[in-house]
């Protein structure tokens, strides 16, 4: 078994952290690992060939950039006079308008700029009258113009207020499928931690994290394809809590995987000499006993004999542990008939069946049972394809990716160095259960190295 603390033969790798969005407390449809890679690569085809599809069809009504483009109060001013004097009769009434006041008012510096001269008044009379009648009939035109461009203009500015109008609600609309980079900084606070939840799950593949990989002696590849499953191994007495994470590739041996479980309880009886190389995973209705070791035995074999020779006290514990109090219900109402049928069970020898042999479940509790009666819950909990960023060498896997750190409980003597023996009834001791590093039991214990006393109970201390 795997050693919990880091040693010298191990080094980190790098993984990307992604796959299926896992639902908690969801369990998925029994499936296998082909038939997810035939999924996968269905769905990739079904995807090709719709993205070539569109790629030769023409749409009238693309979406251009320009379509999208939002415009500041600058441009929208710009566009304003544009689209007021963009038509060619409007620009030659203006131009020709402006022309005619031109000439009026050099005529009038001219006039005023002249010495009058007494003989020429009669004359200049009739003249000026003459002019005041053109003028007055070139101001009334001039006049009618203006206010034929000024209904223009306004009529100009009026659809400009329409585009302005729509546009806001076009940027009102953007904002919800976009990040909204103007707002301020109190606004962005107040929803920085909603927008961060919802984007947790979100995050990309290509996020790594710092594993901690067993440095394999060479290097096998990893032939594509290839399915990785995400599998979390539970605590024996503490159901609840997860104590190991595992990448394990599709194509891997159940024995693989085994190597790589930690448990307090192989080191205790490897401790003692009593250690039990047997153990066996059960996922669905298969029974995969581990018989690489010669003195390992069947464990599933009792189990089974009892089925076989004790079917309906085993059906009834199975509807109790299948649908709990339902099938009594459905007994009294409907009859004895009605009620989950015990599974067929098989068996497989754990050493020379690969995860891709099994069908499962994604989100089930499975089991793990080893030395005679510790078992654990082992859930697999994602599947997903081999990434060009995971670890390229198949020896470096089991993976793991979850393990707590550990605890480690001081000698209660010099309260410096970690406890290894712990005493039970020790009459000096100042504690029961009292722990000691081995410096200070043997000073305590021993003299000229003979035991003092031996009224008590020592034991080897192994962390948890």
């Amino acid at each position: 078994m795997s050693d919990p603390e880091a040693s010298a033969d191990e080094y980190y790798v790098s993984i990307p952290r992604g796959g299926p969005i896992y639902i908690s407390d969801m369990v998925g449809p029994l499936t296998k690992v082909a038939d997810f890679e035939v999924s996968i690569f269905h769905e990739l085809e079904r995807l090709k060939a719709e993205l070539i599809s569109d790629s030769l069809e023409m749409f009238d009504d693309e979406i251009s950039v320009e379509d999208l483009k939002t415009f500041s109060e600058e441009e929208l001013a710009a566009q304003a006079f544009e689209e007021a004097f963009k038509d060619d009769e409007l620009t030659k009434k203006s131009s020709q308008t402006l022309t005619e006041d031109l000439g009026t008012r050099s005529e009038r510096e001219v006039d005023s700029s002249t010495i009058h001269d007494p003989s020429d008044q009669v004359a200049r009379g009739n003249k000026g009258s003459d002019k005041s009648k053109s003028n007055k009939r070139k101001r009334g035109k001039n006049g009618h113009e203006k206010n034929a461009v000024d209904e223009d203009y306004v009529l100009k500015v009026e659809q400009l207020a329409k585009i302005k109008e729509k546009q806001e609600e076009e940027k009102a609309t953007a904002r919800l499928h976009s990040f909204n980079g103007s707002c301020s900084s109190s606004h962005s606070a107040s929803t920085s931690s909603s927008k961060i939840g919802r984007m947790t799950s979100l995050k990309s593949t290509s996020s790594g994290t710092k594993v901690r990989a067993a440095n394999a002696h060479g290097h096998i590849a990893v032939h594509f394809p290839e399915v990785v499953l995400c599998i979390e191994v539970y605590h024996y007495k503490k159901t609840w809590v997860k104590t190991q994470e595992f990448l394990v590739l599709g194509r891997q041996f159940l024995t693989e995987m085994r190597d790589r479980i930690y448990c307090i309880t192989d080191e205790i009886m490897k401790k003692t000499g009593q250690g039990d190389p047997s153990g066996y995973f059960l996922l669905e209705d298969v029974f995969c006993n581990d018989f690489r070791h010669p003195a390992a035995v069947d464990y599933s074999k009792p189990i089974l004999n009892w089925l076989q020779d004790s079917k309906s006290e085993a059906l009834e514990k199975w509807e109790s542990i299948a649908s709990g109090e339902l099938p009594q219900k459905q007994k009294a109402l409907l009859g004895s008939k009605i009620g989950p049928q015990l599974p067929n069970f098989k068996t497989a020898k754990m050493q020379v069946t690969r995860f891709c042999d099994l069908r499962f479940r994604l989100g089930a509790g499975y089991l793990y049972c080893h030395q005679g009666d510790c078992k654990h819950q082992v859930v697999i909990r994602d599947m997903r394809l081999i990434h060009p960023e995971d670890v390229q060498n198949r020896a470096a896997y089991p993976l793991i990716t979850f393990q707590p750190k550990l605890r480690f409980q001081k000698c209660s003597v010099c309260k410096i160095f970690k406890a290894v023996k712990v005493t039970v009834d020790d009459k000096w001791a100042a504690e029961d259960p009292c722990y000691f590093c081995d410096l200070c039991y043997y000073m305590l214990h021993y003299v000229d190295g003979s035991l003092l006393y031996d009224d008590f109970s020592v034991y080897e201390y192994l962390h948890e």
